[in-house]
């Protein structure tokens, strides 16, 4: 009822109301809970000492079999004691009823997580010690402290067999520089007759070099972006190029201009591969998908979607699967062409897989990210290893059939590692070319040629570089300093 009030004033009556209740609800709860203010909730006895017995067992394992204290002559004892009493009396110690109740709570936790039914414990020590054992008693003796348990023993055995030693590779040097391109230079592919390379920059080109000598031998344009993708046929005289400027072209190398267009990317396309037995391209971009195109008749064949960001590399294969894609989105898919939907996503990465490969010889394959390389086992894509070392944003990767793996990273750093061990058996500083800010260091892309022999880096100075071997390097003058890691090989 408005008992005759205005609008305006009866509104405002209800908010006054509402505000007074409001304000002895707020009293009312801080009389309520006053009475405990700052105070903690009382722990949960069993799960605290769950707790403490785990922490217990983790930061105490390898010390929880010690000898017993060896016996001190009675005067010495007798010294020790005048010793103590005299600190006590020159330092005074006040300790309140909290703190005492405190550390004998502690102390009798510490007891009864340590303990072990049916176990009795000597005074002081966490775990009795019984000695070494009989049959080697003699080869330990009684003072040393025995480091390791048998179970304990079985691990480091077991893990001793599974590190292998690292075959010896020669350390490479540097051959050439090639300058040319006006821009970054984002991407390589060499000519399956290993006659020539091509690079494709963000200067919108693509030029195409000699191998053997380096000189330029034919400049392509077409694009009207940053040029992040090429791939060489082994089928036809057909070079293949993705963009920024989400454009896929096909180039007629006997012709030297663009015969066909693939259109469907909604965005920059950043990488391609081409199927090695059916005449199919795959590009990925960033519109989070990978599409397979007929390369005859332009018709887009799938589009293989699942990835929730760009899809930064690809490779293709004959064998299942015969498309593996890594994304930004952390993860790997490994796609089955006959169903055109993904047959395993691979989640262990922590940061973007900017590279991926296909070994040569084996049925594996390898993936690169800032956290680790990682190599897996086709066709379901079963993890095997970590290559770790590389602490930097991994941007390609490499091998040659001489298990010569090769990383290039943001901030100018290349490791050569040991495909079969995961070694890193050389680490290289590149060098911007004069006239170039000392950042711009970066390698974006990187290839080996047919051979296997010759290693091609793009980077971020506007240059190719070309390295080789030193054939003169022997085991004798550049011996492996290998030893073997007392670190836990992570399984993920």
């Amino acid at each position: 009822p408005s008992h005759g009030l205005p609008p305006q004033r009866m509104v405002d009556a209800v908010v006054d109301d509402v505000r007074a209740r409001t304000y002895a609800s707020i009293l009312d709860t801080h009389k309520m809970f006053l009475a405990n203010y700052s105070q903690r909730d009382p722990l949960h006895s069993e799960s605290r000492s769950l707790r403490m017995s785990v922490k217990i067992g983790d930061e105490f394992s390898h010390v929880q079999k010690m000898p017993p204290p060896k016996s001190q002559p009675a005067k010495k004892r007798a010294k020790v004691a005048v010793d103590v009493e005299e600190d006590k009396e020159k330092t005074e110690v006040k300790v309140t009823v909290e703190d005492a109740d405190e550390d004998t709570e502690m102390d009798k936790l510490i007891d009864k997580a340590a303990k072990r039914p049916g176990e009795k414990r000597s005074a002081g020590a966490l775990v009795e010690y019984k000695g070494p054992p009989a049959h080697k008693a003699g080869a330990v003796g009684g003072g040393m402290i025995q480091r390791y348990s048998a179970h304990q023993q079985l691990i480091l055995k077991a893990r001793s067999k599974r590190m292998k030693k690292p075959k010896w590779h020669a350390p490479w040097k540097l051959m050439r520089v090639i300058s040319g391109h006006l821009g970054w230079v984002r991407s390589v592919a060499v000519d399956p007759t290993n006659e020539w390379f091509a690079t494709g920059s963000a200067d919108r080109t693509i030029k195409i070099w000699d191998l053997a000598s380096g000189s330029l031998k034919l400049t392509l344009t077409g694009h009207i972006n940053t040029v992040m993708g090429l791939a060489v046929s082994n089928r036809y005289p057909y070079l293949f190029s993705v963009g920024n400027d989400k454009l896929v072209k096909c180039w007629d190398l006997e012709q030297n201009k663009v015969v066909r267009h693939y259109h469907g990317h909604l965005s920059g396309v950043f990488s391609c591969a081409i199927h090695p037995t059916q005449d199919l391209l795959i590009t990925g971009g960033r519109d989070s998908t990978a599409r397979v195109w007929d390369i005859r008749t332009k018709a887009e064949a799938f589009v293989l979607g699942g990835h929730t960001n760009c899809v930064s590399s690809l490779c293709a294969q004959g064998a299942k699967p015969q498309v593996i894609t890594g994304s930004h989105d952390n993860t790997i898919r490994l796609w089955d062409l006959t169903k055109g939907a993904t047959h395993a996503t691979l989640t262990n990465h922590k940061k973007s897989v900017r590279g991926m490969l296909i070994h040569p010889k084996e049925y594996t394959f390898c993936s690169g990210a800032a956290d680790n390389l990682k190599v897996w086992k086709c066709p379901d894509g079963v993890f095997m290893r970590n290559v770790s070392g590389h602490n930097a944003i991994v941007n390609c990767i490499a091998v040659n059939r001489d298990n010569v793996l090769v990383s290039g990273a943001d901030n100018g750093t290349i490791h050569f590692w040991d495909w079969k061990s995961g070694w890193c058996f050389q680490d290289l500083q590149v060098k911007p070319q004069p006239g170039s800010l000392d950042s711009e260091c970066g390698i974006y892309a990187m290839a080996f040629d047919m051979t296997g022999s010759r290693l091609i880096t793009c980077e971020a100075d506007k240059s190719i570089k070309v390295w080789r071997e030193d054939e003169s390097a022997t085991p004798e003058t550049h011996p492996l300093n290998w030893k073997p890691s007392t670190k836990l090989n992570r399984r993920f």
